[in-house]
């Protein structure tokens, strides 16, 4: 390997909950740069999901992070080719590409579904997500799934 890895650059927390996490998230729901009206998005959805909840103890913030966790994945398919052939090889994800991976899924998913406007996807997709049911959960366990068929293949690891 010639080039170095990049360096990972600190993220500042957000505003209203002091949440590398958060900013993290948002960074990935942002188009067109518009780190302002996604915070705002974001914001509107948390606040949906404290109104709809029905878990009392818990606030808006642990839900969406109790819907991260449930989306995350732990094992993911690989493509590789040994003689000719392409195998699917079942690989452990590293931390914080299950955390992107997950942030990905749940925005993807929420932006296809049929509500009014984003905050409100989100908040939908979140509070699926919290109850292990969604799009983006659905995700998670095909994936598991593939990676389950595919254990065959795991001695051809890199």
């Amino acid at each position: 390997m010639r080039k170095r890895a990049a360096k990972k650059r600190p993220l500042l927390p957000d505003p209203r909950f002091n949440d590398q996490l958060v900013t993290r998230f948002v960074n990935n729901l942002m188009w067109d740069g518009k780190k302002s009206v996604a915070f705002k998005v974001f914001y509107d959805a948390i606040d949906i999901v404290e109104e709809k909840k029905t878990d009392d103890e818990k606030t808006g913030l642990e839900m969406w992070k109790d819907a991260l966790s449930n989306v995350m994945p732990h094992v993911e398919v690989r493509s590789r080719r040994v003689g000719g052939a392409t195998f699917q090889i079942p690989m452990q994800i590293r931390a914080d590409r299950k955390i992107s991976t997950a942030m990905k899924w749940l925005i993807l998913y929420a932006r296809k579904r049929n509500e009014k406007s984003m905050a409100q996807k989100l908040a939908g997709e979140v509070l699926a997500a919290a109850k292990e049911e969604g799009a983006a959960v659905k995700k998670r366990m095909d994936t598991h799934k593939m990676a389950e068929a595919n254990k065959a293949f795991s001695h051809f690891r890199f």
